[in-house]
């Protein structure tokens, strides 16, 4: 088995450029374990694939806490802070005008602008701190070269290793997750540069 991945291995490097390596495992026990694993052993640029999410994967991979949470918090609070800074400004300081004998200054008149721009800022920096933190939208990623990982939205389970982590070496990679235990292992090869030079030369 290994030979015949070996093999195969060898053909890909030659047909294009390595951007990874990917590992498929049974079951989502065996996926959880790996992560601890390759976490454990050093490596940092990899990602897990399931088609659900895995209680305590966050934790296996050593992921920290989403730092979204206070994005959020931050933005409020800007969102709030400004509106009833604006308010203030424009009703008490740059265009005083007494109506119905009110103070310039009224913070009841000034809840309901200040509460809907605080949930505005919130909302944008929720969608937004999202797709940066996530580094969406992301239209490619090395696991497309894989045709195995189309089943990652059924019943498969993966494990990728990109080639810009500074523990990445190919054959020391694909022998480490075989080692834990995998179903199959392959290496994630780029060759869109040779299939558009194929074309250039039928032209």
């Amino acid at each position: 088995m290994q030979k015949e991945q070996s093999a195969e291995h060898m053909e890909k490097v030659s047909q294009g450029e390595v951007r990874g390596i990917l590992a498929e495992f049974s079951n989502p026990g065996e996926l959880l374990h790996a992560a601890e694993e390759i976490r454990d052993a050093g490596y940092r640029d990899f990602d897990c694939h399931s088609p659900f999410p895995i209680h305590g994967m966050e934790q296996a991979m050593g992921q920290k806490r989403s730092p979204l949470g206070f994005i959020v918090g931050i933005m409020g609070l800007l969102g709030g802070g400004g509106a009833l800074l604006l308010q203030w400004w424009t009703s008490a300081v740059d265009y005083r005008l007494v109506v119905a004998g009110k103070p310039f200054f009224d913070l009841p008149a000034f809840i309901p602008v200040t509460f809907e721009l605080t949930i505005l800022l919130a909302a944008f920096g929720a969608v937004f701190g999202m797709f940066a933190l996530t580094r969406m939208p992301r239209f490619f990623h090395p696991v497309f070269f894989s045709d195995r990982f189309e089943r990652v939205t059924d019943d498969g389970f993966f494990v990728s290793i990109e080639s810009s982590d500074q523990k990445f070496d190919a054959e020391s990679t694909g022998e480490f997750l075989e080692s834990l235990g995998s179903d199959h292992v392959e290496l994630l090869v780029d060759t869109r540069q040779q299939v558009q030079q194929s074309n250039q030369s039928e032209e």
